[in-house]
């Protein structure tokens, strides 16, 4: 398993990286991106200090990459630190897309798309247009295990197989218990009405951008 999208305690997670990254394998993932929430005022720290910890997935049989979770930012800055988190060294931009339940500003899912990020987490009701528009430009949309954040997730799987959008499975994990089981991962795919074949593709495409972030 791979998880993209989780928090530490950099941000408003509730485990130190090296307690995440231990309980993700113990929980069985072999691959895992620390995504702190970041804006301009944290984005360079949060970088800097997770780089320290991808050192420890060596002794753990895991790979550890930087990220950064861009949220609650004006769309009209998503393009310029999405470039900025990446010259900083994330290997891994996601952007915290228009869940319905927070007040995230409309237009945040096109920018992010716009900018090319690597994941739009839970981008709630997500437009037809804005799904094709990931599909062209290879943004992966986010299909999520957290509650709440999870209630968009059929139309998301809809419109992605509709217009040839990539799917990922992630957990947006702040606490041990995201950190969900592989068969729920599956249970949560299949209740947002992908099959047995589209959950399948849904954790090859995870691999797949850890490969490539990989090669760099």
């Amino acid at each position: 398993m791979i998880d993209l999208h989780t928090h530490s305690t950099f941000s408003d997670g509730q485990l130190i990286p090296a307690e995440l990254i231990r309980r993700a394998r113990h929980a069985g993932y072999e691959a895992l991106a620390i995504t702190d929430h970041a804006d301009a005022a944290n984005m360079q720290f949060n970088i800097e200090q997770v780089s320290k910890m991808t050192r420890l997935g060596h002794f753990l049989d895991m790979t550890v990459l930087v990220g950064v979770e861009l949220t609650h930012m004006p769309p009209g800055l998503i393009g310029e630190y999405t470039e900025k988190a990446r010259a900083m060294g994330a290997e891994i931009v996601v952007v915290h897309g228009e869940t319905v339940v927070e007040p995230v500003t409309q237009g945040t899912n096109l920018a992010a798309i716009e900018a090319g990020v690597d994941i739009l987490a839970h981008p709630g009701l997500i437009t037809e247009q804005e799904v094709a528009l990931a599909a062209e430009k290879g943004v992966a949309l986010e299909i999520t295990t957290r509650g709440g954040h999870s209630l968009t997730n059929g139309r998301v799987a809809a419109l992605a197989r509709q217009h040839g959008a990539r799917l990922v499975i992630d957990n947006d994990a702040h606490a041990p218990g995201d950190l969900v089981s592989r068969e729920m991962r599956r249970a949560v795919a299949l209740g947002a009405g992908l099959t047995e074949e589209e959950f399948a593709r849904a954790e090859a495409n995870s691999r797949e951008i850890v490969q490539r972030i990989l090669q760099r």
